[in-house]
């Protein structure tokens, strides 16, 4: 029966996976200009489907996510701290790469790979914490990897960053259609005002490609991306699917969170990486190439890890 609820979880997530993968190697999509399905899935799909759902959820069951977001957000920013500092140190890579490699580990696929495990294993519930995870991440990794990446185009250019380049960082990050239906839901779940049963239908009829369009969209990016294997890439698939996991254990000890919460941000920590840093690099025409081998092994390795965590995390 475990064997079955794992296979369930996990064989379709990879089905969808290389199904874009090999779309985009066999040019049947164009895996060099994603635009458009990377519009579909970050401007409307998803957005509908987080604002969906967190808008839908109850005011007390808005604030039982408060802890989970505490805890996915400190390990996030640990890691993507730690991460940067190593690279920045041992690799002498440029801030703008140390902080695409490390928004790549520290944010894990939580659109692509989370939200159809997660619901896999809790159900249309799973959506809830997803959004509340999605929106911790996006909040406070995503503009804080926008301001490296604008200082160092800043400093190649001989100039310094400016206070208004680093609030325009800031706000293009924040109002992403990603970050800000989440939120809103947040808000609006948080105001105990219900979501009416149209806008509901209407909002769930798009927000239903979300999870597929985005493991889809994610294999076709990773087939564009030549991938090369060396000791950062061994360290970013050991730090995205086996450290964070278990550095989300260790904060756990110093957040109080109910036990149900505690495995369903034990299980998001431990989704590979996401594909955020390469669509950062692509845009600001930087290396691509080391944060898409990371999220390739990454991806690949998630496969035993993944499947560890449901087993011990949700044995029943």
């Amino acid at each position: 029966m475990m064997s079955n609820a794992i296979l369930m979880a996990l064989v379709p997530v990879f089905f969808v996976l290389l199904l874009g993968y090999a779309a985009g190697k066999f040019h049947i999509v164009d895996n060099l200009h994603v635009d458009a399905l990377n519009a579909l899935v970050m401007d409307f799909a998803l957005p509908a489907s987080l604002f969906a759902a967190t808008a839908s959820a109850s005011r007390r069951d808005m604030i039982e996510q408060v802890p989970l977001s505490m805890v996915l957000g400190v390990t996030m920013l640990l890691l993507y701290v730690a991460w940067y500092c190593a690279a920045r140190r041992f690799s002498k890579a440029s801030r703008s790469d140390a902080s695409l490699q490390a928004l790549t580990i520290g944010f894990p696929n939580l659109a692509g790979v989370g939200l159809p495990i997660l619901s896999s294993v809790s159900g249309p519930a799973g959506t809830v914490p997803v959004a509340v995870a999605l929106a911790t991440g996006s909040i406070l990794i995503s503009p804080l990897t926008l301001i490296m990446v604008e200082m160092g185009a800043s400093r190649a250019q001989g100039a310094e960053l400016s206070m208004r380049q680093i609030l325009t960082a800031v706000r293009r990050a924040i109002t992403k259609p990603v970050v800000l239906a989440p939120a809103a839901g947040i808000l609006l779940s948080l105001s105990d005002v219900s979501l009416d049963a149209l806008a509901h239908a209407c909002l769930a009829l798009i927000g239903s490609a979300a999870a597929g369009v985005a493991l889809f969209l994610t294999g076709a990016i990773l087939s564009a991306q030549s991938f090369r294997l060396d000791w950062r890439i061994v360290a970013a698939t050991a730090a995205s699917d086996v450290v964070r996991p278990l550095l989300a254990i260790a904060v756990i000890h110093f957040i109080p969170i109910a036990p149900d919460p505690a495995k369903t941000a034990i299980l998001l920590a431990a989704v590979p990486s996401g594909f955020f840093g390469i669509l950062f690099a692509v845009n600001y025409r930087l290396d691509s190439a080391t944060a898409g081998s990371m999220v390739i092994a990454s991806t690949g390795f998630s496969v035993v890890t993944l499947a560890i965590a449901i087993a011990m995390l949700f044995p029943g």
